[in-house]
């Protein structure tokens, strides 16, 4: 899956008013951060005793099950084609995936990295690339080339299709630590964890969650920082793909480190960056990857028939500076 970055800045302290949210109540905030999955994670919740452990406990149990770099993790196993039992959090992820792949027509694919790492990152294998080399490739890529039957196991057709959740699993960690926090009765909560989050009743000062968009600026380095808009989260979800600041030129056009799971070649469409806000982090995590390989009117079109979804596109002018254009309702997450 495309090479993935985070633009957005927490801003949960920011003094600023939520609209329909009422007075202020007083909670005792707990905040945990931290590394995992070999990214940074940022936790605060209203709870009378911090749950740090049974939040890492949790995460690790995550970790087990799709971690494809984990020797003896349920995906490492499903990708080596060993007998193995599949937990809720496999399955899951596998069910929301293919879902997701049916809505995109293909656009999102789980199967998709022997092609990504044929490209290498950032496409630097890319003179050595051939079309030869695609075609053997393509052979086994492509989600309805495995699915699960009804004994609750997978069947490949081909064995050496592989499994990668990257581009979807950071979303739905953070649902799972959102359900975990639930399940002892906590009802406001914010989890972030490598960008994507997603939030619940209201923060410390009784406001909606907070979470600046950076503007875009083409700035390679990524050390300049403006904020555009700075979005009002409550009871939504949110995660972002693509890197406006990273991209490669060809015949003088930028366009972002994606590859079409499809064609198995880079993406050359319109949309460098994308926001997407929905009812559950996994959700948004996996439309933020397909529709950075579907293009600009292909995603209108998909977003318009998912309940509660809505996006936020960066793209490049014709005099190459930064555009952006949202979904209609988008305006209701921009803090005043």
């Amino acid at each position: 899956m495309p090479t993935r970055t985070t633009y957005l800045l927490l801003l949960a302290l920011l003094l600023l008013a939520c609209n329909g949210r009422g007075s202020k109540k007083e909670y005792t905030y707990h905040q945990e951060q931290g590394e995992i999955f070999h990214t940074g994670f940022h936790i605060k919740y209203a709870y009378s005793r911090s749950l740090k452990e049974e939040i890492m406990a949790e995460l690790e149990r995550f970790d087990r099950s799709l971690n494809p770099f984990r020797d003896n993790s349920v995906i490492t196993r499903v990708n080596r084609n060993e007998p193995v039992e599949l937990d809720s959090f496999f399955l899951n992820v596998f069910r929301k995936s293919e879902e997701i792949s049916r809505q995109t027509g293909g656009k999102f694919d789980i199967t998709v990295s022997p092609l990504i790492n044929a490209w290498g990152f950032g496409f630097q294998n890319m003179d050595s690339v051939t079309p030869e080399i695609i075609d053997s490739l393509k052979q086994f890529v492509g989600y309805e080339k495995i699915r699960i039957n009804p004994k609750g196991k997978i069947v490949k057709s081909d064995p050496r299709i592989t499994l990668n959740t990257s581009a979807i699993a950071k979303g739905y960690a953070c649902d799972v630590v959102g359900d975990l926090l639930e399940r002892y009765g906590i009802e406001h909560y914010m989890v972030e964890i490598g960008g994507e989050i997603t939030a619940k009743g209201v923060n410390d000062k009784g406001e909606c969650w907070r979470i600046g968009v950076d503007k875009p600026i083409d700035d390679a380095s990524g050390m300049q920082h403006e904020l555009q808009m700075i979005l009002s989260l409550c009871d939504k979800s949110l995660a972002t793909s693509g890197n406006y600041r990273n991209f490669y030129l060809k015949n003088g056009k930028k366009y972002a480190h994606t590859i079409d799971p499809q064609s198995g070649y880079p993406s050359q469409l319109d949309i460098l960056g994308a926001t997407v806000i929905a009812d559950d982090c996994m959700t948004a995590d996996a439309f933020a990857t397909a529709f950075m390989a579907m293009g600009m009117e292909r995603s209108k079109e998909v977003a318009q028939l998912i309940p509660g979804l809505h996006y936020l596109f960066i793209f490049e002018m014709p005099d190459g500076s930064f555009g952006t254009v949202c979904s209609d309702g988008f305006e209701q997450f921009i803090a005043n």
